[in-house]
């Protein structure tokens, strides 16, 4: 569902070197001192690599966060926006968000209620999903079984996911530091590769990158994430594009933020009971 920011780099230079006429007005990309600055850049990347590769860790550590999500769908001219706010444990790797749905059919006083999700090792949780189920029962969907993962199925990337999905970060640039709530962050670009991150990933969430890994048009993933001097993410912004189920030429961005750690985060998973078996009625009935 998504279409990519690549951004390619100038390499016809390269081509020139040495050639005569252009190598006097390429000369400064040419020389010695050109190759130099790279060899000391490679190094940076990787390591820029291996911070984003280890953030997920790191928020293990912290133990817990609040959350902000926004997962954009653009298509043929028309944003639609859905926004999640929430808390998440990332030692028992769940949490609960509150996602308000776009008014798609401009009905007086907004458009659907507000979704309460609950997000689980293998599972999402989701009550108030309309579509003919009872307000006071939950849905519950195996992750796994669905084509993304649920990194956007849900309306919200799984916080801990949106992590592990950086295991297979690579081609990392260094975009400089910037406040984010008031903390200084530093800013990564790059991309990452969803089959190395789910080989990479924990028990908890290959699975769910297993799925996607199959269900996305291409592997490659672009992404701007946004690490504090503890190595904490606190902002991942990731593209999207599915293989199938999705219109041509639409773009779909999922942001997560993370602020407030070590919050008191409390998720209780429904009971049996309170789950809905019957049949979920499908969009168009």
């Amino acid at each position: 569902m998504v279409v990519q920011d690549r951004r390619g780099g100038a390499v016809a230079a390269a081509v020139a070197c040495g050639t005569g006429l252009l190598a006097g007005l390429l000369a400064t990309g040419c020389s010695p001192e050109g190759a130099a600055a790279d060899d000391q850049a490679a190094p940076k990347r990787a390591a820029a690599a291996v911070d984003l590769r280890r953030s997920a860790e790191a928020l293990v550590r912290a133990g817990t966060a609040k959350v902000r999500t926004a997962m954009e769908t653009v298509s043929g001219g028309t944003l639609v926006a859905i926004r999640g706010t929430g808390g998440y444990d990332f030692a028992a790797a769940s949490g609960q968000l509150r996602v308000v749905l776009p008014d798609l059919k401009g009905k007086p006083g907004g458009g659907h209620q507000p979704i309460t999700e609950i997000l689980a090792p293998g599972a999402l949780f989701m009550k108030n999903r309309g579509a003919g189920v009872p307000v006071d029962k939950w849905v519950r969907v195996d992750t796994a079984a669905l084509s993304d993962g649920n990194l956007v199925t849900g309306g919200a990337t799984d916080p801990l996911a949106a992590a592990e999905l950086l295991r297979g970060a690579r081609e990392v640039t260094f975009q400089g530091e910037e406040r984010l709530g008031g903390v200084v962050v530093r800013h990564y670009r790059g991309t990452t590769d969803l089959a190395a991150a789910a080989g990479r990933a924990s028990a908890r969430t290959r699975p769910a990158l297993v799925a996607a890994e199959k269900g996305f048009t291409t592997v490659v993933v672009p992404f701007d994430a946004y690490l504090d001097d503890a190595g904490r993410l606190r902002k991942v912004r990731e593209r999207f594009r599915f293989a199938n189920g999705a219109p041509a030429g639409a773009a779909v961005t999922s942001t997560t933020v993370l602020y407030g750690f070590g919050t008191e985060v409390a998720v209780r998973l429904p009971d049996r009971r309170d789950i809905f078996t019957g049949k979920i009625a499908s969009a168009s009935s």
